[in-house]
């Protein structure tokens, strides 16, 4: 069973960056499904943030993030990470990063496997 661990979370002010990361272990592979980030806030539905090789084999980002969020990947440690620039309040939530077929994404229900989630808390 593959096996996600986030973390990374944590405060920051608004306009500030922050980098979280999810060690993938279990047999995954890169490039033979997708993964990436989603994110759920207090009374929201948790939705995609971003992922790799989940959109005819490229990267997807959320409008929301554009231009703000990044993913990346370190194949030989087994890790994805999103850095989170120009943070603003309304990405504070709980971020998951998740795996699942490259057709499943966006549906978070879907996915086939998840991380715990790390808090990020944006102050205004």
């Amino acid at each position: 069973d593959v096996q996600l661990q986030a973390s990374g979370g944590g405060l920051v002010q608004a306009g500030g960056s922050l980098r979280v990361s999810c060690a993938v272990s279990g047999g995954f592979r890169f490039g033979t499904s997708a993964i990436g980030w989603f994110r759920q806030a207090p009374g929201k539905e948790r939705e995609v943030v971003s992922c790799i090789d989940c959109k005819d084999g490229a990267s997807y980002y959320a409008d929301s993030v554009k231009g703000r969020f990044t993913i990346s990947s370190d194949n030989a440690k087994n890790t994805v990470y999103l850095q989170m620039n120009g943070l603003k309040p309304e990405d504070m939530a709980t971020y998951y990063c998740a795996v699942g077929d490259t057709e499943a994404w966006p549906r978070p229900e879907r996915m086939d496997s998840w991380g715990q989630g790390t808090l990020v808390t944006v102050s205004s």
